[in-house]
């Protein structure tokens, strides 16, 4: 086998693919309220160990701290995979968190709390990135390499007038005319 050989699938190719899967969805804002779902289901069910003292940690909303936890890992799963909903699950992550604070030990002693908001602002505030434009001329042509075959130019938007911006809504504000005209 020689060092060009393309047949086995190394750490490079997975690392590069995870990449690209990562790059297209909220992939932190998920990671962020999975980690404040942990704390704060976890911590009512906890014992803790100091020497030979053990602290119960469990209070009679063990099952309303249960379910905050697991509906915030859900929406970090949902964040993941079906990032169209990334708002909503952002939105929900948030008043979770919130909730968690008088039902859940302080939002699992504030550390699931944080988290979970921190997750839940990024996914409202998380876009998908705008394709380049040699993907938009790869799209328009129907070649997957993106390079035009006759070297032609892809037309761009209709252009005006210095300073006149062009939108999907100016021929029916300005009535069908023209501004300049």
């Amino acid at each position: 086998m020689s060092a060009e050989t393309t047949g086995s699938r190394g750490f490079t190719y997975w690392r590069l693919r995870f990449r690209a899967w990562r790059g297209g969805r909220p992939f932190w804002a998920g990671v962020f309220t999975m980690a404040g779902g942990v704390p704060i289901m976890y911590f009512p069910y906890a014992n803790m160990h100091l020497g030979n003292i053990t602290l119960a940690m469990s209070t009679t909303a063990g099952a309303g701290s249960l379910i905050i936890g697991v509906l915030l890992v859900t929406l970090g799963l949902t964040m993941w995979f079906h990032h169209v909903v990334r708002v909503f699950a952002g939105i929900a992550a948030i008043l979770l968190a919130l909730i968690s604070l008088p039902v859940a030990n302080f939002g699992g002693f504030v550390m699931g709390f944080l988290f979970a908001l921190f997750g839940g602002a990024l996914a409202v505030a998380w876009v998908p990135a705008k394709p380049r434009r040699r993907d938009l001329r790869a799209q328009r042509s129907g070649d997957p390499s993106g390079d035009e075959p006759d070297g032609g130019t892809v037309p761009g938007p209709r252009e005006e007038e210095p300073g006149t911006a062009v939108t999907e809504t100016t021929v029916d504000a300005n009535g069908g005319r023209n501004s300049a005209g």
